[in-house]
Formats: C-alpha cells, structure tokens, sequence
C-alpha cells in the first residue's frame, strides 16, 4: 500500500526523484567507502518504493564488485548506493526533508571515525557570528519540485 510521496534531487536540480512511503530501514554507514563517496563521516541511506526520478537520472560510478553509486553529473550530489542493481536506496540527505528520514541503525561502525561520537559536544557557533553569511547568494535548488531549474524569471525559486 503506497503513502505520502516525498521528493529530493540534487543541489544544482539537474536530478529529481519522488519516492513512496512507507520508505526502508534508514540507516547510516561508517565504511570508508561510504564516507568517500559521501564526503563525509558517514553515508545515510533508505530504501524507497516506486521511485521516480522526475527530472534527469543520475550518473553511476561503480564503487566496487557489488555497489554502483549514482550521483548527479552536473554538481556531484550523491544520489543513491545501489547494491548488486536490485538494491537502490536513496541520500537521506538528497531528500527535500531530510529530517523526515530517521535513521535507525548505524553499520560498520568499527569503521567509524574515533571523535564521531564526540560530534554532539562541540560548540555551536551563534548564528550570523560569521559576517560572511550575509554575502551568500544561494545557487542552489530549493527544496521543493520546480516546473523548471534554473528559473529564467525567478518564478520557480
């Protein structure tokens, strides 16, 4: 039985996939795969029913015997880890709400970084502390479904 259908794509909005719920076993991954492919500590996937991808397809790089990758061509977002072409699960990060998409367990965690846990206790820098932040002009897709990207009157924004 499908659901609420959430959406995602890429930072640039040349890729855009809708997906059913109710979505997989959202989990993060500590591999070091995983974290160069992602650019980051850790990959965060979910599986997803009838997914779509609605404007352009991604790119896959084959990151080893079982696992293809795809990611948007234009600005690099990773898009999916897709386990022997069966499996597709999706960038938690890649959805338009991310925070809709709780992970419920972490894998290959001897592989994590030492300090990860640590992460939660750093101090929070104030908001607009840095003067630079009220320079920035986003380029990137917004967070929802556009007719078009990137807009050629503002409309889509």
């Amino acid at each position: 039985m499908s659901g609420e259908v959430l959406t995602g794509g890429c930072q640039c909005g040349a890729v855009r996939f809708a997906v059913e719920t109710p979505l997989g076993r959202a989990s993060i991954c500590h591999c070091r795969m995983c974290q160069k492919a992602n650019g980051g500590f850790f990959g965060a996937f979910v599986g997803g029913e009838n997914l779509r991808w609605t404007r352009g397809a991604p790119t896959h790089f084959q990151s080893s015997n079982k696992v293809a990758r795809g990611f948007c061509a234009t600005c690099g977002t990773p898009l999916t880890f897709e386990w022997n072409k069966q499996v597709v699960e999706l960038s938690i990060g890649a959805f338009d709400h991310p925070a809709a998409v709780r992970p419920v367990m972490q894998m290959d965690f001897p592989s994590k970084a030492p300090w990860f846990a640590d992460l939660a206790g750093l101090p929070v820098r104030p908001e607009g502390e840095a003067p630079w932040q009220a320079e920035v002009v986003s380029n990137q897709h917004p967070d929802h479904d556009t007719e078009t990207w990137p807009p050629t009157d503002g409309a889509d924004a």
